[in-house]
């Protein structure tokens, strides 16, 4: 491990993609299907979540992508505000 890298950031790049994914998509269902404020903070949380992780590995992103993940992004945080209201 290089002295820059953070011991969490360790354990996610050691993490299992498929199980990672399932357990995202898992989150993402229970906020969308769940009503009201309870929803809708589910869905802010999980966008603050990966605001840190895109915030973490903006240096290393394609323009492209970069672009794809800030529109994901803005359309989670849209939909979760929209749910508290």
């Amino acid at each position: 491990m290089q002295r820059t890298q953070r011991p969490l950031l360790a354990r996610l790049a050691g993490a299992n993609p498929t199980s990672v994914f399932l357990l995202t998509l898992v989150v993402v269902l229970v906020a969308f299907f769940t009503p009201g404020v309870i929803g809708g903070l589910l869905t802010l949380s999980l966008a603050g979540v990966l605001i840190a992780l895109l915030a973490t590995t903006w240096a290393i992103q394609a323009p492209q992508t970069r672009l794809i993940r800030l529109l994901m992004l803005t359309l989670l945080v849209t939909v979760g505000l929209a749910k508290l209201l």
